[in-house]
């Protein structure tokens, strides 16, 4: 991760009073002191009928007001590259602006992103941690494939956003999938695979002496950026002589096989 400074944004909720020009650029000053920046020049604006804005351009970055009379919101958003965290606002502004509460949101800019995950609900957020973007495109056949390097999982396959496996716990996954599978039918002479494009269940199928395996999947780059950057997932489970790949949609292919193939 690279570091370049941190940031701290302050939504001041339930302010009726209508503050100058001249306090913020006051409220600036004071922050700028206890943080220890530099402020280089101050632009500012007024708004008819009603609203300011100002903005501090400092020589660690910027600091800036923007207010909402008719919503009694003030916001207020600080990005230093300096040495004492932006935080430090947040008790001067306690202090000289009425308010009811402040919603504070601080993150640091750098090189590590945040990926939403799709199960996120309307009062529940989810991030992980993203340290690279490894690839990054939509295949042939119209699938959203990436593959990113994350804080907790290591390299992982996401489609269409959602995650589909992950190089740091695939192993569970995939064995317990074949050996339950084991557990209805003891038959190791044919076996059916239904997508799994990160070759986890090719490999543990290969593992178990499967005779024929037949690997339906609709997406060949999802096979190839596998092999590419999930390598020990699969373990070139597309070059056994056991395993046939049948490319397309499974559910129309597999309409073509004989009933108890497998």
């Amino acid at each position: 991760m690279v570091k370049v400074g941190e940031h701290i944004t302050l939504d001041i909720i339930g302010t009726t009073k209508d503050y100058s020009p001249s306090f913020f650029e006051k409220i600036v000053y004071k922050i700028a002191k206890k943080s220890k920046v530099t402020v280089l020049e101050l632009s500012r604006h007024k708004f008819e009928p009603q609203g300011f804005t100002l903005v501090a351009l400092l020589a660690e970055s910027h600091m800036s007001f923007h207010t909402f009379p008719e919503k009694n919101i003030i916001s207020f958003d600080f990005f230093t590259c300096g040495k004492v965290s932006p935080v430090v606002a947040l008790d001067i502004i306690r202090k000289e602006i009425e308010h009811k509460r402040i919603v504070k949101k601080e993150f640091n800019r750098d090189t590590v992103g945040l990926y939403d995950d799709i199960y996120n609900s309307p009062g529940l957020k989810k991030f992980y941690i993203v340290n690279n973007v490894l690839e990054d495109f939509t295949s042939k056949v119209g699938q959203h494939i990436e593959i990113l390097d994350l804080e907790e999982f290591g390299k992982s396959l996401f489609i269409d956003n959602e995650l589909q496996v992950a190089a740091n716990d695939e192993h569970l996954y995939s064995s317990t999938f074949v050996n339950s599978s084991l557990k209805l039918s003891k038959g190791k002479d044919k076996a059916a695979i239904i997508g799994g494009g990160d070759g986890g269940v090719a490999r543990e199928c290969i593992s178990q002496n499967f005779n024929f395996i037949d690997w339906f999947e609709l997406d060949p780059e999802v096979i190839e950026v596998c092999n590419k950057h999930l390598s020990k997932v699969g373990n070139k489970a597309t070059e056994k002589n056991s395993v046939k790949c049948i490319w397309g949609d499974a559910f129309e292919s597999i309409k073509s096989i004989e009933d108890n193939r497998y």
